[in-house]
């Protein structure tokens, strides 16, 4: 998907994508590398967009590591599976990652990296969303989402943070991604 395609998805659906362009490589390397994800035995990826941080887990993971993605936009879903032809990607909400997990036969994962934007999410869906990731991750699992810079400045920015603080026992920020369109950060938040 070139970035005039992106930009269209984001002037047709400015709630659902909340970017005017992909993410970029740099940013994807600092998600994935901060998960540590030589680690992790089971890793769900929520809101992969066009497949930039899912090429990414799918270099680094081992071989028995299992992965999947879910993406509400159809759009995205067939452009993530044309970046990454081996990447299982269900067109369906984060909410529902645990009738996803049970297909794998299993009940909690250990990484979940999430590319949704959760500054432009109403209070009772960043509740919905942080609560269901609650449920689904192992202890000493991590949740590994990136936010943009000037969202910090933003009241629903501001209470995402919280919201992580209250659900986890260590939530930490890394540095700034400046490459990236709008710069943006990772927060590593571990139950």
């Amino acid at each position: 998907m070139n970035r005039v395609e992106f930009f269209k998805q984001f002037m047709r659906f400015p709630g659902v994508t909340c970017a005017v362009t992909e993410s970029s490589g740099e940013l994807a390397d600092l998600i994935t590398d901060t998960a540590d994800l030589s680690q992790a035995s089971m890793v769900v990826e929520f809101g992969p967009g066009t497949g930039v941080f899912t090429e990414k887990i799918l270099e680094k993971i081992s071989d028995s590591t299992r992965a999947f993605a879910l993406e509400v936009n159809a759009d995205f879903v067939k452009a993530t599976q044309r970046r990454c032809p081996r990447a299982v990607v269900y067109r369906d909400s984060a909410v529902n990652v645990a009738r996803y997990l049970k297909e794998f036969g299993v009940e909690k994962c250990d990484r979940i990296i999430c590319g949704l934007p959760w500054a432009s999410f109403p209070r009772q869906l960043q509740d919905q969303l942080l609560d269901t990731i609650v449920e689904v991750l192992e202890p000493g699992g991590k949740l590994l989402t990136f936010a943009y810079v000037h969202g910090l400045f933003l009241p629903a920015g501001r209470r995402f943070r919280k919201c992580l603080s209250s659900r986890f026992k260590s939530v930490t920020a890394t540095r700034i991604v400046w490459q990236n369109l709008p710069p943006a950060f990772v927060y590593c938040a571990e139950r």
